[in-house]
């Protein structure tokens, strides 16, 4: 019997605004595992007037394409901010993936700073259990980092689907502009007819050089189609 998909909630951002915080940050990112293409962090804001989650909002990871394709818009319109920021495969090759973390998650905080005020005391949760971000912001921001938090977090959860749907549609237009690759199906990871690809025609721009002969020790050695 297949379990059932775990459903978010706001009982972590309740908690929060409980202990006198008037927005919540929440933050993840995707395209850490590809081997083409940009990785991609979503940073939304919430405040403690936020409606209940939309219906069927789950970890990115957890939606098939389809799905998270519909979501998005609902999820852009739950939230009360949100943006998007990237971090080039060249960047990548050049600086590492953990640094890159850093610095798309910090063009996606200043792009919403400069949408939108942020308290200056505002908690940030980020999934996972290492905090890549803070120190690549340039100003003060109270990070809390929690495992499965796009799993188990709304907003998180939110963020994550509106990087992923964000990070699909430009693999999708590389597609439209270099079709060889297969991007518009694996969407920049780790397949068979990928791999096939690059050893026919070598790899592209879009291409992490560093990641397809030896790959950086901090990067996976197994990406799931869709995973990150």
């Amino acid at each position: 019997m297949t379990p059932p998909v775990p459903v978010p909630s706001l009982k972590l951002e309740r908690e929060l605004f409980g202990s006198g915080a008037s927005m919540v940050l929440a933050c993840d990112e995707v395209g850490r595992g590809a081997l083409a293409g940009p990785v991609t962090v979503g940073i939304v804001l919430i405040d403690p007037s936020v409606r209940r989650m939309p219906a069927g909002l789950r970890d990115s990871k957890l939606m098939p394409e389809p799905k998270r394709e519909a979501m998005a818009p609902r999820a852009l319109s739950w939230v009360h901010a949100w943006a998007v920021g990237e971090a080039s495969a060249a960047e990548i090759d050049e600086h590492g993936i953990m640094a890159c973390l850093g610095l798309a998650g910090a063009r996606a905080f200043q792009a919403l700073t400069a949408a939108v005020e942020v308290a200056a005391d505002a908690p940030l949760v980020l999934d996972g259990n290492h905090d890549w971000l803070s120190a690549s912001i340039e100003r003060r921001v109270r990070v809390t980092t929690r495992i499965k938090a796009d799993r188990d977090c709304a907003s998180v959860a939110a963020a994550s689907v509106i990087a992923k749907v964000h990070r699909d549609g430009g693999m999708r237009r590389a597609h439209d502009e270099l079709p060889l690759y297969g991007w518009d199906e694996n969407k920049g990871y780790s397949t068979p007819g990928h791999f096939a690809a690059l050893d026919e025609h070598g790899p592209s721009a879009l291409h992490r050089t560093t990641w397809l002969h030896e790959r950086p020790a901090e990067a996976p050695t197994l990406f799931d189609l869709g995973v990150g």
